[in-house]
């Protein structure tokens, strides 16, 4: 077993804890950012004043009515900017625009003695807008050739040979939903200067460091000039990874000018109408089977709603290609990826990060295409799984995909699959208005920043005289339990009770040049950097111990606080170690590194290995569905995933859980509607609360919910044998969007090939339900069609290709009629 993966005697990683700040939160004694304002003297408060159109330039801004207003102290515009007036690492985020990109593009922010005060103002500012034209959904996008950035394509194998060797060729379209991150804390920041003028920004960030870099540059400082610091965030999934920078720049340049703390935080609906979301995607694909059913090539273009600006979409598109595979081996593809320029927020990182758009697609195939090929969907996706010796379409080995297939059979056994369908087939069977189905999925999750240089970590451990331990980390903590997994790791390497661990805030002037709490890659760097800071001070002080003891130190062993030597019954504690090595004039602080090894990516030819290993995970989910409204109910979900060796149980059965359930929200609840008319309100963003955007609460959550964690799983060359929890967890959600299909073609005749939208409301299942029953009245009306009509819309024995224009309609409403009919049989 490697160094890094090797748990010591009586480690405390792996022990069911609860949250370090659980008993914070009930209570109400936990702070946030905005917490920290009634702490603060002589708070200014800002207010955006946004612009009412899509897209425009301004012709004039004035300011003079806001400075009339009582209260209002100043209003800070683009010609108040010392430095780089950008909010962006693209340098394509205006942080005070000269052209309107978007509804609710914040122009300028008023401050003011008191929000209310700042509100007025910001009513008051008179903006003059020459209205442009503008580009709201995706297809007005791709219809009008609107794209920015980088155009990757993935390719592997020779793609006309793997058609021309398929038995079945079906192609299709495929649109679904962006998301809203809808983290309970919206975006916040407080700035202050202290008595030498340097910049103390409090922020609701995900990447600290790179919050510094940004309020840096819209200063004209330099990064030593500023400290940000993130107590905790109640809750991010992504959407603080860049969008707080822009924010935490307004309150720092507020700061600047006025001399005074300023405080910044967006209420609801500015949240939801100033920043972005989990980007939505269209997919266009051509896909090619054998006579087994076992895919053979692979032909597709996604193109990603980017909004106005790049901000991390180019990263997006890349891993939503790296992961259109999923668990299945695809030989021979040919992956485009674009993204749309159009006039909304600009989309952002979300939970999953691209990886749930491309594996989704694969899902939505399979799912399409597994009635047409006679198969069950089930049996169709075991037979595509990833074997050893297989590499992904980008050239990365796929390492142990025998727990693929592990999974995947321990949740039929957990879950008693075979006993259920057929109680399911009887049940249906017996109620003609109302089905259920069973469907099972699973995941394949490639775990590392796309870019190399982001897989880094540092850490800075201090041990006091009293034998108390402080650690300080880059990672941000933002309910996902991170800072848990942290304290254990360093208890577990210095040997001691986890008591004796505190860890600090998230400073940058503690641990410089982090990389963003994201790609569930956290306690992967984070904790590594931990565990090397304390093998160093853990070294010295066997040293010391061992002088001690009159022992050598590679016999000297700290355990539960104790420092003994092999063989010996002698004890020294550690608080009494500590105090020797003090007097000894031994170093009690270390900073930890940690750099992802054998990470390699060239972004031009889409090819290489980008990630430190894969984790895998299945779940099974029932769901009953009601044939008059398309309701539904998730009846039971059975999950195995696979975390390598925990590193805190409890912690990662959370995330599975939480993530399972925001992912069934993004499949089948959270639809998110714009102003797509030529009216004044075009580009509006119409689910402006949560009463217009529906959230999964208790009323969503399975009757019976069973989480279990893959054994006997150690992940070699990773801290204490674990892998990540954060992002995975969400794409298992698949087995409820695919259980609804089944459900809803259940009510059609056997081997009914369904469309199901997505998000799959209870409106889009209805209209499933609709496109199974128009099956069966047409195959009660005329039967299905003969063998020599099917050779006319499928391929024939000779591998010729024809298309299966079933699968053509965009909309989602499960329209496929008589070609998905005549298919049915293919």
């Amino acid at each position: 077993m490697s160094h890094l993966s090797e748990r010591p005697e009586q480690p405390v990683v792996g022990l069911p804890l609860p949250h370090e700040s659980a008993h914070q939160h009930v209570t109400g004694t936990a702070l946030y950012t905005d917490d920290l304002v009634q702490r603060t003297k002589d708070v200014l408060h800002a207010h955006p004043v946004q612009a009412r159109t899509a897209h425009g330039r301004i012709t004039a801004l004035d300011t003079a009515p806001a400075l009339a207003v009582p209260g209002v102290v100043r209003v800070l515009t683009g010609a108040d900017v010392p430095g780089v007036n950008d909010a962006g690492m693209k340098h394509d985020e205006p942080l005070f625009p000269d052209e309107v990109m978007f509804h609710g593009h914040a122009v300028a922010w008023v401050l003011g003695e008191s929000l209310e005060a700042a509100r007025l103002g910001a009513e008051a500012v008179v903006v003059e807008v020459e209205e442009l034209p503008s580009v709201i959904t995706l297809e007005e996008a791709i219809a009008g050739d609107s794209f920015h950035g980088a155009r990757p394509v993935m390719r592997t194998g020779d793609l006309d040979a793997g058609f021309a060797d398929s038995a079945h060729v079906f192609s299709g379209e495929f649109q679904f939903s962006d998301q809203e991150h809808f983290y309970l804390e919206t975006h916040a920041a407080l700035a202050r200067l202290d008595e030498s003028g340097q910049v103390f920004v409090q922020s609701s960030t995900q990447h600290p460091s790179e919050t510094q870099e940004i309020v840096a540059h819209v200063l004209g400082l330099s990064s030593h000039e500023v400290t940000v610091q993130c107590l905790r965030m109640g809750g991010g999934f992504g959407g603080k990874e860049m969008q707080p920078h822009g924010f935490a720049a307004v309150a720092a340049l507020g700061a600047r000018l006025t001399g005074r703390p300023v405080r910044l935080r967006l209420n609801r609906t500015q949240d939801l109408t100033m920043s972005g979301k989990r980007h939505g995607f269209h997919a266009r694909w051509r896909i090619g089977f054998d006579a087994e059913g076992r895919i053979q090539a692979l032909d597709a273009t996604l193109t990603a709603d980017g909004g106005w600006s790049l901000d991390l979409s180019e990263p997006v598109v890349a891993r939503a290609l790296c992961h259109i595979d999923n668990t299945y081996w695809i030989p021979n593809a040919r992956v485009e990826g674009r993204i749309a320029k159009t006039n909304k927020v600009s989309n952002t990182a979300f939970r999953g990060f691209g990886g749930p758009q491309g594996m989704l697609v694969i899902e939505d195939i399979m799912g399409r295409c597994a009635p047409l090929l006679g198969l069950d969907p089930t049996e169709l996706r075991e037979w595509n799984f990833y074997r050893a010796g297989h590499c992904t379409p980008y050239g990365q080995q796929v390492t142990h995909p025998e727990r693929i297939p592990a999974v995947w059979e321990q949740v039929k056994e957990n879950g008693s699959l075979a006993e259920r369908r057929c109680e399911i087939a009887a049940f249906n069977a017996a109620h003609p208005h109302t089905k259920r189905a069973l469907a099972l999925t699973g995941i394949k999750f490639g775990i590392s920043f796309n870019l190399t240089a982001f897989n880094q970590g540092g850490a800075l451990v201090l041990i006091y005289k009293d034998g108390s331990v402080l650690i300080n980390h880059g990672g941000t903590e933002m309910g996902q339990g991170l800072h848990t997994k942290m304290l254990q790791v360093a208890a577990t390497t210095l040997g001691i009770p986890l008591h004796k661990v505190r860890l600090a805030p998230t400073r940058t002037d503690k641990v410089p040049n982090t990389s963003a709490t994201a790609a569930s890659s956290g306690a992967d760097l984070n904790g590594a950097a931990v565990k090397n800071a304390c093998e160093q001070l853990r070294g010295r002080l066997l040293q010391v111990a061992a002088t001690r003891l009159g022992a050598n130190a590679s016999d000297v062993r700290i355990v539960a606080g104790v420092a003994r030597a092999l063989g010996s019954a002698e004890e020294l504690a550690w608080d009494d170690l500590v105090r020797t090595a003090y007097f000894q004039r031994v170093q009690l602080s270390a900073a930890g590194f940690y750099r992802t090894e054998g990470l390699h990516w060239d972004a031009k030819t889409f090819h290489g290995s980008p990630f430190k290993y894969f984790s895998y995970g299945a779940a099974a989910a029932e769901v009953e569905v009601d044939g008059f409204t398309g309701a539904y109910r998730i009846r039971r979900v059975d999950i195995v995933h696979d975390v390598g060796d925990s590193l805190s149980p409890m912690i990662d059965i959370g995330q599975v859980e939480g993530g399972f359930v925001q992912g069934a929200g993004w499949l089948t609840l959270e639809d998110m509607r714009w102003d797509a008319g030529d009216g004044p309100g075009r580009g509006r963003l119409l689910t402006q609360a949560a009463s217009t955007y529906k959230l999964p609460s208790f009323s969503e959550m399975p009757e019976e919910f069973h989480v279990t964690l893959m054994e006997n799983a150690t992940e070699e060359g990773a801290v204490y044998g674990s892998k990540a929890v954060g992002e995975p967890p969400l794409m298992l959600a698949f087995s409820v969007r695919e259980a609804l299909r089944e459900a809803a073609a259940a009510f059609g005749p056997a081997g009914a090939s369904i469309e199901l939208a997505s998000p799959a409301t209870p409106e889009a299942v209805y209209w499933a339900i609709e496109a199974a029953r128009g099956q069966a009245a047409e195959s009660a009306g005329t039967g299905i069609l003969d063998a020599d009509a099917d050779a006319d819309t499928d391929t024939d024995a000779t591998g010729t290709e024809a298309e299966a224009t079933h699968a053509d309609a965009t909309d989602g409403t499960g329209s496929t009629g008589a070609a998905a009919a005549a298919l049915s049989g293919a």
